[in-house]
């Protein structure tokens, strides 16, 4: 299934680009006519934490002030940034989106959204206070326990698959292994 967006112009030098396979290619890619460059269009990584307050097992969510889903709750997660690790990428979203305070954990979990061209990575995260303070794309920061999340206003459903593995694993009393999932 190819990315629901299609490329129109050369990045390179603007000319309109044909769909083409390249030579020593297998797949149609954005080909300019005039330059000849190959646009090579790949999934984005959107990288953050399952911030837990382990003292009870809460978690931290923010309420979204942009969009898209803007006053929903979602975990502290944006797009992967060039010249960084996804763990760092991970705790700077969390550093800026809720102001938190945490120690990373290793990789919880890996969720392809292949409909939108994503990958979405969650590490785990311990917070080493309880004190929050909201970036500007955060309404607010606050930890909630599994009774308490707000299950009809969360933003995203790979919020949603991270928060319900987390919650399931911890009730059970296994430990928070990492899983990898494919959305449609």
């Amino acid at each position: 299934m190819p990315f629901p967006t299609r490329l129109q112009h050369c990045s390179t030098c603007g000319a309109a680009v044909q769909y083409r396979v390249p030579a020593d290619d297998t797949r149609e890619r954005a080909v300019c006519p005039a330059c000849s460059a190959i646009h090579y269009q790949n999934p984005l990584n959107v990288v953050g934490t399952l911030p837990v307050w382990e003292a009870d097992g809460r978690v931290l969510l923010c309420r979204r002030a942009i969009e898209p889903r803007h006053g929903l709750w979602t975990l502290p997660a944006g797009f992967m940034e060039l010249g960084e690790t996804c763990a760092e990428g991970a705790a700077r979203e969390t550093a800026e989106e809720a102001g938190a305070d945490i120690e990373m954990g290793p990789l919880y979990a890996l969720i392809d959204v292949v409909r939108v061209g994503q990958v979405h990575l969650f590490y785990r995260a311990r917070l080493r206070s309880t004190t929050f303070d909201p970036g500007p794309e955060s309404l607010e920061a606050r930890l909630f326990s599994e009774d308490e999340v707000p299950w009809d206003e969360i933003a995203f459903r790979t919020t949603r698959e991270t928060l319900q593995r987390y919650f399931e694993d911890r009730r059970a009393g296994r430990p928070f292994d990492f899983f990898s999932l494919a959305l449609q």
